[in-house]
């Protein structure tokens, strides 16, 4: 069995003034496996290079592409995503940053959470994204 999503909604509705569109909800009831994601950034996993420096839409991607990569070799894919956290250094970054997890994560409908830091780890650090999936039995 699936996760059951409540009380799905889309980003255009809500915020009708920015131009995102992302697929979300406001629970989710997980069934399965649970995966908790180190929190994921402009670096590539392989070689830990920072990638991307001073693009937030760049970082988001390759943050994104990691996750993707983690969970499939976790036993799991986007679609079981319950959570995802994004964090991001500057609030100007939010319209491209949201675009590009709506765009990976379109149809999966996960609670979100957006917050705003005043500092990563590193400073060529823009943006970083949480996520926390079920894997279902």
């Amino acid at each position: 069995m699936e996760h059951t999503r409540i009380r799905r909604f889309n980003t255009k509705d809500t915020y009708p003034e920015q131009n995102i569109d992302n697929d979300l909800c406001q629970a989710v009831v997980a069934r399965g496996t649970t995966v908790f994601l180190r929190g994921q950034i402009g670096q590539n996993l392989d070689t830990s290079e920072s990638v991307c420096i001073g693009d937030a839409k760049g970082q988001t991607e390759q943050a994104m592409y990691n996750i993707d990569m983690l969970l499939k070799e976790a036993g799991g894919k986007l679609e079981h995503i319950c959570k995802v956290t994004i964090y991001i250094s500057d609030p100007r970054y939010r319209e491209d940053v949201y675009r590009v997890v709506g765009r990976w994560l379109k149809g999966v409908f996960p609670v979100s959470t957006g917050i705003v830091v005043s500092a990563f780890a590193r400073p060529e650090y823009l943006v970083e994204v949480d996520a926390t999936a079920v894997i279902p039995d």
